[in-house]
């Protein structure tokens, strides 16, 4: 026999009730583990900013400098295109890792 639909639906809310359960059950552990992994990698709630898109009329903050050049210039080391002395010392076979600041 083929199930109604007020059956399906019937099923249908009783699954999400046990989802939402299972949701509720596994939460407390889903944060304490996000928070673990926080505490390791240094992260803070300010880098996991505020949700809103970068077009929310907010001016960019700059990135503190992770590398610094032969000649005293910096590099955040954030996407895009990397910066010339960057190129150049890897083109002479240099590892940027040596730039770290």
């Amino acid at each position: 026999m083929t199930a109604t639909y007020s059956e399906l639906m019937a099923q249908a809310q009783a699954l999400m009730a046990q989802a939402e359960a299972a949701r509720k059950a596994e939460l407390s552990t889903v944060i304490a583990d996000i928070k673990t992994k926080m505490r390791e990698m240094g992260i803070t709630v300010d880098d996991l900013g505020d949700g809103k898109s970068k077009s929310s009329g907010k001016a960019k903050t700059k990135a503190e400098p992770k590398f610094r050049g032969p000649n005293g210039e910096t590099w955040s080391g954030g996407p895009g295109r990397k910066p010339q002395w960057v190129v150049d010392a890897v083109a002479a076979g240099k590892n940027i890792e040596e730039f770290r600041i």
